[in-house]
């Protein structure tokens, strides 16, 4: 063993972890990491925000499936992330937030130090669940494997991991620790059994997939087909199963013949799913039949939805053994009645936006992979009718249901995978959270399209306090020179008129030099245009 900084141990072990890439901003506090990253072959990816930094990381993790990392000073930065670490929490989505923290002798009461909090691990941990602060430059090999396993095993989920900003500089001889390949959790075989004979004595099954089956596509859709499975996706799922499938009906839960097929199965098998109201808009069906749920979490596999059935295992291993004990239904051809009501349903909700959303469609390859954001052209638009075909192809926050994700989300997939297609679906007041953004795309020299969508505000919200009968204030935000602003941030800015030219646009931009803001305006009610659909 030869003597190492506590900055140096730390990327180090990053390193030994597989971390090829960190998104973060220096300061004061975190320089001896910083040294460090060069000489361990990682990639630092500059934000302009450390909430900046912390979607983009969740953007890496998503579309990879890989830990991200976000890199932050003390106080103020990792306070800045923390909308950024909630949203990963809610989607589970496995981020590494590191930051320096107070000395290890710093007083309990505080004495004015820069950047200074007085419990910062219990405000991460409340955030996250998991804040590990060390106590020894010997001990920062241990706690990044600890952070890894705590992020991969079992249901992903980020952590917070926290070295004392005195042992950052501080030398000692650190020994490593090897990372920890964790094994796959296996089925109880009775409930196989219990699922097994429930599914063989349906006539129709419906599978509900989530987030937690985008390792297990392929297993998904080889079910679907030998159980002759119509088959409805979460938000976070959407793309798992293609949307080409034949027994595919829909992504998207908040239709009322999502509701209604789930009602009239004889069998609901929810594999990765929490059956949560921020996927199920309307409410939760009345399931006339048996429902079977497939889960990692041991305790959330009960939640929202108590499961007649409740197995719980990774999902791949799952649905190996349903497949391997299950008989085979014959096809009868009985989900396309479904998925052509399922999209006259979604059509007529996405009606104001349903142009661009074709549009797209058109102009984004098969491999495509959408950052999305909080915006009425996403979760009415393209959610629901813009057809994906790969796992971990939507990127969207769900849960937490954060404003400014879709920029730097996007920022992270495309420096994860430099050569597949992304595209940013962005509303005009959500990128204003993390327009800053657009410089870290730039500076990165990204193909990156960057669609935003403009109804001159917060047109949610607006519809909201009109539906209420209320004062409509504080929710119309002007009209930025989006495409002014983009060039003056190292981007292109183009304003097209029409969907008509949205097509051409993102196919351009998939090959330019940097990255590319394409603005539109919607003709909807909340931007009050008398363009809006009836």
């Amino acid at each position: 063993m030869s003597a190492v900084t506590g900055g140096e141990a730390l990327v180090r072990a990053l390193a030994e972890h597989g971390v090829d890439t960190v998104f973060g901003i220096p300061g004061t506090h975190n320089l001896s990491a910083y040294a460090a990253l060069p000489k361990h072959g990682i990639t630092h990816v500059s934000p302009r925000h450390e909430q900046g930094a912390g979607y983009a990381a969740d953007g890496y993790a998503r579309s990879t499936g890989r830990v991200g990392v976000a890199l932050t000073t003390t106080g103020p930065a990792i306070l800045n992330a923390a909308a950024a670490a909630a949203q990963a929490y809610s989607d589970s989505v496995p981020v590494l937030f590191v930051s320096p923290g107070m000395p290890l002798q710093h007083p309990g009461q505080g004495n004015g130090l820069l950047h200074e909090m007085r419990n910062q691990p219990g405000v991460m941990e409340a955030v996250l669940g998991t804040s590990i602060r060390v106590t020894s430059v010997e001990e920062i090999p241990l706690a990044v494997a600890q952070a890894f396993a705590a992020m991969l095993e079992g249901r992903p989920r980020p952590v917070h991991l926290e070295v004392p900003l005195d042992l950052l500089d501080v030398a000692a001889e650190v020994a490593s620790v090897p990372a920890v390949r964790t094994g796959t959790l296996g089925p109880d075989p009775a409930t196989i059994r219990d699922a097994v004979e429930r599914l063989d004595a349906a006539e129709r099954v419906v599978l509900v997939v989530g987030g937690g089956a985008a390792g297990a596509a392929e297993q998904v859709a080889a079910l679907a087909d030998h159980l002759d499975a119509a088959v409805l996706s979460t938000a976070n799922g959407k793309g798992t199963v293609p949307e080409d499938h034949p027994l595919f009906v829909g992504a998207g839960l908040q239709h009322p013949a999502a509701l209604e097929l789930c009602a009239e199965a004889d069998v609901v098998l929810g594999v990765g799913t929490e059956f949560a109201p921020s996927d199920w808009w309307i409410g939760l069906p009345d399931f006339g039949g048996s429902v079977v749920r497939v889960d990692i979490d041991a305790q959330e596999i009960s939640a929202n939805v108590a499961p007649d059935v409740a197995i719980v295992a990774d999902a791949a291993t799952a649905l190996d053994a349903l497949l391997l004990e299950t008989r085979p239904h014959p096809a009868q051809d009985w989900t396309a009645s479904w998925r052509r009501r399922f999209l006259e349903e979604a059509g007529a909700e996405g009606a104001p936006w349903l142009e661009i959303v074709d549009a797209l469609a058109q102009a984004l390859p098969r491999d495509a992979i959408v950052a999305a954001d909080n915006a009425m052209a996403v979760y009415y638009g393209a959610l629901s009718n813009l057809p994906l075909y790969r796992p971990r192809a939507f990127l969207y926050p769900t849960g937490a249901g954060t404003l400014g994700f879709g920029l730097p989300a996007g920022i992270g997939a495309k420096v994860a995978e430099p050569d597949a297609p992304v595209v940013v679906l962005q509303g005009d007041g959500g990128i204003m959270f993390t327009v800053a953004e657009l410089a870290m795309a730039a500076q990165a020299g990204l193909a990156l399209p960057i669609v935003v969508v403009d109804n001159g505000g917060y047109g949610e919200i607006r519809n909201e306090m009109d539906d209420r009968g209320e004062p409509i204030h504080a929710v119309a935000l002007g009209s930025p020179d989006f495409v002014a602003l983009a060039e003056s941030l190292g981007c292109r800015g183009i304003h097209v008129e029409d969907a008509a030219a949205l097509g051409a646009a993102v196919a351009d931009a998939f090959t330019a030099d940097r990255p590319t803001l394409i603005h539109i305006r919607e003709h909807s009610r909340a931007s009050g245009s008398p363009e809006a659909p009836a």
